[in-house]
């Protein structure tokens, strides 16, 4: 019999947390979640446990998860991770370095000028010698990896670079930014503190 978890209603990553309690004593697990965030990271992180996984859309916006752990010397994930993350980067011996972008702008004052130099920062990341290893959007910061974002093309190549681009998911359906995202990888606040707490350098423009 299949192991029921209702996570209805609750954000990323709580629905992902109730996943991994119940894999770690059941085989069979079924869980319903109601927004696309969560759906993809519990499916990345069934597919981490060693989990097949299936899923339908069952209306009204709640998705059915179905995941069988099939491969039993493959260990429940106790990183919780929908992203794989670097753990040894190049740039940086102790820990990644981490650019952390929580707005669209940079700096405070005018809206105008601190986007202009939020796009100039993010072009010259692309160009830099140590560049980052890990970038963390949230808050407005989301809106950049958007697919009419002016700075897309610059992400994109941060992402063929090898740089991992970290999305606050609960910040993407603030902004109801789902299915506009055009770089990045949807994540939970597992993963985005779990690179700041074993990074090496933190940046914060």
């Amino acid at each position: 019999m299949t192991e029921l978890v209702n996570a209805l209603g609750l954000a990323c990553p709580e629905p992902v947390i109730l996943t991994k309690k119940a894999l770690t004593s059941h085989d069979d697990v079924t869980v319903l979640v109601d927004n696309t965030t969560s759906l993809e990271n519990v499916k990345r992180f069934g597919e981490a446990s060693g989990c097949s996984v299936e899923t339908a859309e069952e209306g009204g916006g709640v998705f059915r998860i179905h995941l069988t752990r099939q491969d039993h010397t493959h260990p429940v994930s106790d990183e919780l991770p929908p992203c794989e993350l670097p753990k040894t980067p190049a740039s940086s011996g102790s820990g990644p370095t981490v650019f952390v972008i929580a707005s669209s702008a940079m700096g405070h004052g005018s809206d105008d000028l601190g986007t202009l130099l939020m796009k100039a920062f993010i072009h010259t990341a692309v160009e830099l010698e140590h560049g980052p290893d890990i970038v963390i959007f949230y808050n407005t910061g989301v809106k950049l990896a958007a697919s009419d974002s002016p700075v897309l093309d610059d992400l994109k190549a941060l992402e063929e670079k090898g740089v991992k681009l970290l999305l606050c998911g609960t910040c993407v359906n603030f902004f109801e930014l789902g299915g506009k995202i055009g770089a990045g990888s949807i994540s939970n606040m597992y993963d985005i503190a779990g690179a700041l707490s074993t990074a090496g350098r933190i940046v914060k423009p």
